[in-house]
């Protein structure tokens, strides 16, 4: 079977060249083998005028064509200062090109920052940009208003939250990306797309002699325009560039963290992707448009995969995808009297739902059927605000399911959360369980590989009636949870947050991690999974409300410490602040970094328009060509796939047109490991494996030796490793506290008391008069560090893990330090000649390093492999067979052995 990789992008470093004539942005891949050239005109003052030769050059022809073209320049003009080819800026790629009311401008991004690695595909956070102005200062025709155009536009912080990859789809699921990646097409249609081939290196083939071609659909396919926040700033070079020089960007939020099984790394990573269509801020952004594109939609994904295997193809991986969004209805907020709460108004009659019918429609085409609704407005109140929401919605949803099969309605779960909350009686979090719980029942969840042989001798009730689809190759989620508030923010982040956790579980379990799909409270799994989810929760809540959330998972457990209501006065406070003076200015620079309006020198600039109303119900501008039906809300075709989502339907006939390229599979623009260890140059660990992780669970695990060390272990306040849950002012504190986790503790301070009191366990959570009894009182004297420093210079020597040294290492192993600390000494550059002499032994050099290259600057050489015997080499072989789905046949012995394993564990 011929390997399969993913196309990268082939222009992932940039160098932007400036004459006075033209600029020349030069792009090249990793590994600097292949380039091109794109020509950009200065001489047009309005124009965007870009010539694309779409020819891959070679590093020593590049060096000719800017040889030339400096040489060139300073023969044609001979000023000082300006002749020649400079170089402007080096870049990591191209944000997109933006014109206001004089010439274009191009957005480049100069820093980035790694924060996830998904089967080696890596994704990226913008840090820098630089926007440069494109015609000559010669040509320029200037504009009094273009000034505050840039300033607007540069208000939309790129730096703030905006990701790409180069190699991965961020608009679609994995589920979706990986589901085209191993679905079949119809042969005559392969055959139709061979012979009429585009320029888009959207697919490839990998082809092997003796071995049938095969049809591989890459990662970086045609993406979900509406999760894209440039594709209007790409819109003019889209159809004249090559698609390499091509980088969509998401709006939202990405996070990774890592979860360690007994040595077995999982990745947790969560992505949030916002919406483009209908974005703003808080108050002026309510409700959905004319086209049922609803405001502050966000649609987060939770992946999970073993990161000990970095293929797709070959390794494990699972997803979950939940929905967040404003109510489906034409509504909004008065705020010319700013309050607290403006009232709530409906804005237009809707009696046909037809502003919620087609954003259902949008729904069901993205995630199939059932579509589940969980609304979390309250409903009774003195005085009608929120619960005209709930009269409305509910309606809409009756008439549009009585139109639709049965087993396909839409189920719509109405449940005032912030009543419950007040109450004593009832527990808001086990409620919300037990939602979860039915609601991954029904939708199911992804994972790429079949169910592992344990379920079958360890069967889970929960297990046997999970929904979704159940494939050749795993399972597939079908349909969605939508969760909602007023202001899809506080509530909200604790629902989808409680949902996660329960699919969690159920992921893990699918990957053959835990024994049971059900996961507890304070352990360190769950407590790294809601720190995770909090930051994200605070960061949209950041880019809608303008605050971090004011009510996390805490408050609802009730077990939140007495300094967090201080936080919450201060967030909300922050909030109103927000609301009532910047958010205008935010809803401005949204509207122009989106390109909803375009300037223009024949209408009025967009700081004079009373409203922007209409740059967003464009619609309702024009009467509708075809009046859409009532009974029939849902697009063509839509129906007949159900519960598939009718997006991830493969090979479609005039939907779906694809590109296939045949290229050679050595070819390193399409080697995922060419591209992610760069073995053709000496690089370090610190720059391949440079993540920024944001939790770990080694922050988490227990300072005590002797504990449980799984994940998955319910744990006391006082053996966890870190004792704020997402207190981010403590950094220093906790990588402290992690270095000293086995010396002594020393006496509690009033900070430790009450920083104990804040922790996660329900158990130390009553009142303060219950801490300060537990808690022993401590008096300290100027005396008691020093009476401290005795007692730990007489205790005996601690590693950092905790483990007694029992004795002194022997000198074998002390003879093996002594050549790894001279190989490193030596930085790899080790003579044969060189021999260090050491008690009565001549040391050999470790490894042999024979230079390669011809140059003596070079550092790259060639490593004589290790002698193996044939005993390792035969059980390396079985391995690798294993993972091909090769079994050997145990031998007799082995097989007893494991009988009688289960018998005794299971049975």
């Amino acid at each position: 079977m011929p390997l399969t990789a993913a196309v990268i992008g082939g222009v992932q470093k940039l160098v932007l060249y400036e004459t006075r004539a033209r600029y020349f942005l030069v792009g090249c891949n990793n590994a600097q083998t292949k380039h091109r050239v794109l020509k950009i005109d200065r001489t047009e003052p309005r124009d965007l005028v870009i010539i694309d030769d779409k020819h891959v050059y070679s590093q020593q022809e590049v060096r000719e064509l800017l040889g030339r073209l400096d040489l060139g320049n300073r023969t044609k003009i001979s000023q000082k200062g300006s002749a020649g080819l400079s170089r402007a800026v080096t870049a990591f790629g191209i944000v997109g090109f933006v014109r206001f009311l004089e010439g274009y401008y191009i957005i480049l991004i100069t820093k980035r920052r790694k924060m996830a690695d998904i089967g080696g595909h890596s994704i990226y956070k913008i840090e820098d940009t630089n926007m440069i102005y494109i015609p000559n200062d010669s040509v320029r025709i200037t504009h009094p208003d273009e000034a505050r155009y840039l300033r607007m536009f540069q208000n939309v912080d790129l730096s703030s939250n905006f990701y790409f990859s180069y190699s991965y789809d961020l608009s679609h699921s994995l589920q979706y990306n990986l589901t085209l990646l191993r679905a079949p097409c119809d042969p005559g249609e392969v055959e139709e797309l061979h012979t009429s081939t585009s320029k888009q290196d959207s697919f490839d083939i990998f082809e092997d002699e003796g071995l049938p071609t095969q049809v591989v659909h890459s990662l970086r396919n045609e993406p979900y325009a509406k999760y894209v926040w440039n594709s209007c700033l790409l819109e003019n070079i889209k159809d004249t560039v090559h698609p390499d020089w091509l980088m969509y960007i998401i709006h939202g939020f990405c996070g990774q963290s890592k979860l360690l099984i007994y040595g077995r790394p999982v990745y947790v990573t969560l992505i949030a992707r916002r919406s483009s269509r209908f974005a703003g801020t808080r108050f002026l952004k309510r409700g959905a448009n004319c086209e049922g594109d609803v405001a502050n939609e966000v649609e987060t994904e939770q992946i999970i995969h073993d990161a000990s295997v970095m293929s797709f193809m070959a390794g494990s991986y699972s997803s979950y995808v939940q929905v967040r969004g404003s109510v489906p209805l034409y509504w909004s907020q008065d705020i010319s009297t700013m309050m607290p709460k403006p009232p709530i108004r409906l804005d237009q009659a809707d009696p046909y739902a037809h502003v919620a019918a087609l954003h259902f429609d949008q729904m069901l085409q993205r995630f199939g059927s059932p579509i589940i609704i969980l609304n979390l407005v309250k409903k009774r109140e003195k005085r009608k605000h929120e619960k005209i929401l709930s009269e409305e919605l509910y309606p809409a949803i009756t008439n549009l399911n009585q139109f639709l099969p049965p087993e396909h309605c839409i189920d719509y779960i109405a449940w005032d959360m912030a009543r419950y909350t007040k109450s004593k009686l009832c527990n808001v979090l086990d409620r919300l369980g037990m939602i979860a719980e039915n609601v991954v029942k029904r939708t199911g969840f992804f994972v790429n590989r079949s169910d592992f042989y344990c379920h079958t001798l360890r069967p889970d009730e929960r297990w046997g009636d999970l929904g979704g689809l159940v494939t050749a190759h795993g399972r597939i989620q079908s349909g969605v949870l939508r969760t909602n508030c007023v202001d899809c923010l506080d509530r909200t982040n604790t629902a989808q947050f409680m949902v996660g956790k329960c699919a969690l579980a159920y992921q893990l379990y699918a990957l053959g991690m835990i024994d049971k799909p059900k996961l507890q409270f304070d352990t360190d799994c769950v407590r790294l999974f809601e720190e995770l989810y909090e930051d994200h929760g605070d960061t949209l809540s950041l880019q809608y409300g303008g605050s971090q959330l004011v009510h996390r998972v805490k408050t609802y457990r009730k077990i939140a410490p007495w300094t967090q209501h201080s936080k919450d006065i201060m967030q909300t406070l922050s909030r109103y602040y927000s609301n009532a003076f910047s958010d205008a200015d935010r809803q401005d620079a949204i509207n122009l970094f989106l390109q909803v309006y375009q300037p223009s020198e024949t209408k009025p600039h967009l700081w004079e328009l009373p409203t922007d109303f209409y740059l967003h119900q464009s619609n309702t501008m024009a009467l509708p060509q075809e009046r859409r039906s009532y009974t029939y809300w849902w697009s063509e075709g839509v129906l007949s796939y159900l519960p598939v989502p009718y997006d991830e339907v493969p090979c479609e006939k005039n939907r779906k047109k694809v590109s296939v390229k045949r290229v050679n599979r050595y070819d390193e623009s399409t080697d995922m490991y060419t591209e992610f260890f760069r073995p053709y140059e000496l690089t370090a660990f610190d720059d391949t494996f440079c993540i920024a992780m944001t939790n770990s669970a080694r922050e988490f695990m227990p300072k005590s030796v002797g504990l449980d060390p799984s994940p998955f272990t319910v744990r006391k306040p006082e053996e966890t490793g870190k004792s704020v849950l997402g207190n981010k002012s403590n950094k220093e504190e906790t990588v402290l506290q992690r270095k000293t986790a086995a010396s002594a503790p020393p006496p509690p301070s009033e900070e430790q008391i009450s920083s104990s009191s804040e922790d996660d366990s329900e158990e130390d959570r009553e009142d303060d008069a219950t801490v300060s009894q537990r808690s022993t009182p401590v008096k300290i004297t100027e005396s008691g560090d020093n009476v401290r420093n005795q007692e730990e210079q007489q205790a005996p020597p601690r590693e950092t893990y905790g483990l007694n040294l029992s004795a002194l290492p022997v000198e074998q192993d002390l003879l093996i330090y002594h050549r790894f600390a001279h190989l490193g000494q030596n930085q790899h550059k080790v003579e044969r000649r060189d021999q260090l002499m050491d008690p009565g032994k001549i040391l050999e050099n470790v490894i042999n390093l024979v230079p390669v290259s011809s140059f003596s600057g070079d550092s790259i050489y060639e490593v004589v492999p290790p002698h193996v015997d044939v005993e390792s080499q035969y059980i390396f072989d079985c391995h690798i067979d294993a993972g091909q789905g090769l079994m050997k046949a145990m031998r007799r012995e082995d097989l007893l052995m494991y009988r009688e394993y289960v018998k005794n564990r299971y049975m």
